[in-house]
């Protein structure tokens, strides 16, 4: 663990050496992690892009392989090693805060070990000793109750290294020996407002100084948390793909104040300054990455639209296809409507009906539009007929017939239809055979 605290402490060491203030120091380390984080933040970003552009590739294979999860998730890999994208690189980077966070802790926490290079307890209860830790403890409201020398517990060594002034100093350092040339005093003092050796307290009134603005770091911790987070869901709006990801982004509102506002009323005012300076310069990141990352947000914005675009034709499209099918349907089930079963004999009546009537009588899809019978001689000079082929049901009459109607009445309603042909043509043969007999009599 010392291994990997140990950079971080000696950073954070140099940096108060620079200042000689420990809230300056910490916002310097904020401000450090930030730059050295930068590259990685931004290719986190630019791998959020690449994945919102890859959303309609990705929605063609859900479609194709939607009900084959395994398949699925192959081609989506596929997909992701051609384009060359991580999956993973567009959240881990937004993790590297707390990261950071939890590993300041231990150091803020244990200043004399991280910062001191002290880690002998004796050399700390000397140092107890010579600043009368049991008495000025009880007095802070450190401790309850004066105990039996010093226990390295919570944040007790904080505390301790806090009691370290520049008038004591030279004490300590005589009381602790050898080890005494590495021990310094830490000026916790920020800004001359408050101690950021203290934690937070709700009922500030009872802390004796700076407890009104000890009280107020958690609080603006947590404004600046909500402002991040806007700031971040109008940078990302591109990105934000789904309702489940804007879902995700409000619940982040939400949980992110919180989460600053329990580190900065369970743990020492130094964190809640840390907190305060990540979310700053957070802010500021994300505008540089804004300006940086313009032609990639404005390409992915334009690839959103179309597929925006083509996602409401490929909608309106099947809707239109949905419509006709079910127009085909409901005339499918016109056409058979009126059908016996397969196997049976069809109607006397149907099939008289010849093709040429059931072409006539049609009218686009719908094939009985004029009737099933319907005549296509109705309007003939001979007159309208049951059927093509047959004899029609009335014939057009000469003008003189009907003065000879009388007589013609009975025949013309009893003879058939069929038989008014030949009684026509009959009367012609026979006037030409008996020419002779009738110009014999003239003779005679």
């Amino acid at each position: 663990m010392d291994i990997i605290l140990t950079p971080f402490s000696w950073l954070l060491e140099v940096f108060y050496n620079f200042c000689g203030s420990y809230g300056l120091a910490l916002i310097l380390f904020a401000l450090v992690v930030k730059v050295v984080l930068f590259p990685l933040s931004l290719k986190g970003k630019r791998s959020m892009i690449q994945m919102n552009m890859l959303q309609g590739q990705m929605q063609k294979l859900q479609k194709q392989y939607g009900n084959n999860r395994e398949r699925y998730n192959e081609e989506v890999q596929k997909l992701y090693a051609k384009e060359k994208v991580n999956p993973m690189g567009g959240c881990l980077w937004s993790f590297i805060p707390l990261i950071i966070l939890m590993v300041l802790y231990p150091i803020i926490r244990e200043p004399i070990h991280y910062m001191m290079g002290i880690t002998d307890g004796g050399v700390l209860n000397a140092i107890a000793e010579v600043v009368n830790w049991n008495t000025v403890a009880v007095d802070m409201g450190w401790l309850k109750e004066a105990g039996e020398g010093f226990a390295n517990t919570a944040y007790n060594q904080l505390y301790l290294a806090s009691l370290i002034t520049p008038e004591n100093l030279e004490a300590v350092r005589a009381a602790t020996g050898e080890a005494g040339s590495q021990i310094f005093s830490i000026n916790f003092d920020f800004l001359g407002l408050v101690d950021l050796s203290q934690i937070p307290q709700l009922k500030f009134w009872e802390v004796e100084h700076g407890g009104f603005a000890l009280f107020l770091l958690p609080v603006i911790s947590a404004g600046l948390s909500v402002v991040f987070s806007l700031v971040s869901m109008k940078t990302n709006a591109v990105n934000q793909q789904s309702s489940q990801t804007n879902s995700t982004m409000k619940s982040m509102m939400i949980v992110s104040p919180l989460i600053s506002l329990w580190i900065g009323f369970s743990m020492p005012a130094a964190l809640c300054i840390y907190w305060i300076a990540n979310s700053l310069f957070s802010m500021i990141q994300e505008f540089i990455c804004g300006k940086l990352l313009k032609k990639d947000y404005e390409k992915a914005a334009q690839m959103k639209a179309e597929r925006e675009r083509l996602e409401k034709e490929e909608e309106k499209e099947q809707r239109r296809k949905a419509a006709e099918e079910r127009a085909r349907r409901i005339e499918e089930e016109k056409l058979n409507r009126g059908k016996k079963k397969k196997g049976e004999k069809k109607p006397a009546d149907d099939d008289k009906i010849p093709g040429s009537v059931k072409e006539a009588s049609r009218v686009g899809l719908r094939q009985y539009a004029r009737g099933r019978a319907y005549d296509p001689y109705r309007y003939s000079e001979d007159g309208p007929t049951v059927y093509p082929g047959e004899a029609p049901i009335f014939t057009k009459k000469p003008a003189a017939e009907p003065e000879q109607a009388p007589e013609a009445e009975t025949p013309a309603v009893e003879a058939p239809v069929e038989e008014t042909a030949p009684a026509v043509e009959t009367p012609v043969e026979e006037n030409v055979q008996p020419d002779a007999p009738a110009g014999e009599e003239t003779k005679e």
